[in-house]
């Protein structure tokens, strides 16, 4: 896989090893030291994906990704020594794809900026989103199992799923799942998806306690998979 990586770290030893390995791996990549150059970079260069350390002097790192986030839908992938749940709830919040902590592995790195590209690459529109025990028809609101037989779900249980489903394989905060499916005044009522994603489980999962496409990404929100 190829195309062109913007670096966005004040830490020149970091900048120069992400450079090399991308560059090994036959990506071009273009660094920024501040918050500033990693904007007029992106707009000059159109990356396809975006690496960007929160902790940057100047505009911090979540100013950046609402920077972008004004004018672009490309990948962002946080590295940052900050490890707390409220940094990787505000990074992914103002529209960051993932975050990796510091110190991280290379490969891990590698896998995930390929996923992200993989992700955010133009597919025809399609309705149906199909797994090994249910489908879901986004154009008529319903789902079905496998064998036919059609799952009823409340209006909330299917804003929940199909929001899920529409942003399939990435992380969707707890804020942005309150605020699409309650509306923009919901923001801490987290009580409100415990419950109803429970609800959805047990209607979908073959074993609830144990999902396999309704996960829980641990105090920052949920992820589908199909």
């Amino acid at each position: 896989m190829s195309g062109r990586i913007l670096v966005v770290d004040d830490e020149q030893p970091i900048r120069r090893a992400l450079k090399v390995n991308l560059a090994a791996r036959g990506y071009v990549v273009d660094v920024a030291a501040t918050g500033e150059e990693a904007l007029l970079l992106a707009a000059q260069s159109k990356p396809d994906a975006v690496l960007l350390d929160l902790g940057l002097p100047g505009i911090d790192g979540v100013e950046v990704i609402r920077g972008l986030r004004g004018w672009t839908h490309v990948p962002i992938i946080v590295l940052s020594a900050r490890d707390g749940e409220r940094d990787k709830v505000a990074a992914l919040d103002a529209g960051a794809d993932d975050y990796v902590t510091k110190p991280f592995g290379i490969e891990e790195l590698l896998a995930r900026l390929r996923a992200a590209v993989r992700r955010n690459k133009p597919v025809a529109e399609t309705p149906v989103m199909r797994t090994e025990s249910f489908i879901v028809d986004l154009s008529s609101t319903q789902v079905t199992r496998v064998d036919g037989e059609i799952v009823h779900l409340t209006p909330i249980e299917w804003g929940l799923l199909e929001h899920l489903v529409r942003h399939s394989g990435r992380l969707v905060t707890q804020k942005q799942l309150l605020q699409a499916v309650w509306g923009p005044a919901y923001e801490t009522e987290t009580n409100y998806l415990r419950v109803h994603m429970a609800h959805l489980r047990r209607k979908l999962e073959a074993d609830p306690s144990r999902p396999r496409h309704l996960l829980t990404e641990s105090g920052m929100g949920y992820r589908f998979a199909e």
